[in-house]
C-alpha cells in the first residue's frame, strides 16, 4: 500500500510503503483523529515506524494495493 503524507508548513511529503491494507490505515488515522490522540502510528514494510503529530497533519493520501510495474510499459 502507498501512502503519502503531508504535512503542515513544510514542502516535503513523508512516502512509505506499508503491507498494510486500505481499511487498516483508514481505521488508524480515522480513529487517531477522532480521539484526539496526539499522533498517529504507522509501520512500513521494513518494519519502520512513522509516528507523525496529528496536530501537523495536512493530509495523507492512500494509495492503490496493486503493484506498480517496473520497466518499460507498452
Amino acid at each position: 500500500m502507498d501512502i503519502r503524507i503531508g504535512i503542515s508548513h513544510s514542502p516535503r511529503e513523508i512516502d512509505l510503503e506499508s503491507s498494510q491494507t486500505l481499511a487498516e490505515v483508514e481505521k488508524i488515522v480515522g480513529d487517531a483523529l477522532s480521539s484526539g490522540s496526539p499522533f498517529v502510528r504507522l509501520t512500513d514494510d521494513k518494519n519502520k515506524v512513522y509516528i507523525v503529530p496529528t496536530a501537523s497533519l495536512a493530509y495523507i493520501e492512500i494509495g492503490s494495493e496493486t503493484n506498480r510495474r517496473i520497466g518499460f510499459a507498452n
